[in-house]
C-alpha cells in the first residue's frame, strides 16, 4: 500500500508541468478546449486536497467548480514559476479557507467522507478502500492533507509548504510522522 503511494509523487515532472502551463496560456486566451484538459489534469488533486481540508464531499465539489472558474477569470495574470500545480492548488486552499468562514470558524463540518471519494476510484479494491479510510481516519487533519498533496498532487515538500503556509521544516517533520502512522497502521513497523 506504501509503495503505492510513494510512487504516486513520479506524476509531477517537468513535461507534466510544461503541459499545465501550456493550459494555462491556453486558457489565458480563451480555449474552453486548454481548460478541459487542465481540469482532466488537475482536478483529482483539487478534489482530493478539498477534500482534506473541508471534510464535506458537497462542499468539496463547490470548491473544486469554483477553482476552475477562478483560474478561467485569473489565468491571464498567471505567472509562470515553474509551479503550476501550487498555483492551482493555491486557488483550492484559498477558496477552502472562504467556505471553512462560511461555517464562521466555529460551527462543526461534517465528518470526512473518504470512502466515496475512495469508491469512485477503479484502481481501489473494496479491501483496500476499508483499510485506506480508516488510516486516512487516524491521521491528523494537517498530516491527512500533506499526504494527498504529496501522494495525490505530487508535490514536493517545498511546494506543499507554500501552498498550506507553514514552514517547510513542519511539513517535513508531519509528513514522516504520517507515514510513520501509516506503517504502523499497516503493519510495517513493531
Amino acid at each position: 500500500m506504501i509503495l503505492c503511494m510513494t510512487s504516486a509523487n513520479e506524476f509531477r515532472e517537468t513535461p507534466q508541468n510544461l503541459i499545465l502551463e501550456r493550459c494555462i496560456a491556453g486558457v489565458a486566451n480563451g480555449d474552453r478546449e486548454a481548460l478541459a484538459e487542465l481540469y482532466n489534469a488537475t482536478s483529482p488533486a483539487v478534489y482530493s486536497f478539498a477534500l482534506s481540508v473541508l471534510k464535506n464531499t458537497h462542499d468539496a465539489e463547490d470548491v473544486l467548480q469554483n477553482c476552475y472558474l477562478n483560474i478561467a477569470s485569473s489565468a491571464g495574470s498567471y505567472r509562470s514559476k515553474g509551479k503550476p500545480m501550487a498555483w492551482i492548488l493555491t486557488i483550492t486552499r484559498n477558496l477552502c479557507l472562504m467556505k471553512i468562514r462560511e461555517y464562521q470558524k466555529t460551527a462543526t463540518m461534517p465528518n470526512e467522507d473518504w470512502m466515496q471519494y475512495l469508491e469512485s476510484n477503479e484502481k481501489v479494491t473494496p479491501e483496500d478502500r476499508i483499510v485506506l479510510s480508516d488510516c486516512m481516519k487516524r491521521l491528523s487533519d494537517q498530516e491527512r492533507q500533506i499526504v494527498v498533496l504529496h501522494v495525490v498532487a505530487g508535490l514536493k515538500h517545498r511546494e506543499i509548504a507554500q501552498a498550506l503556509a507553514i514552514p517547510l521544516s513542519t511539513v517535513l517533520s508531519k509528513h514522516r510522522r504520517a507515514l510513520k502512522k501509516l506503517k504502523l497502521l499497516l503493519g510495517g513497523e513493531h
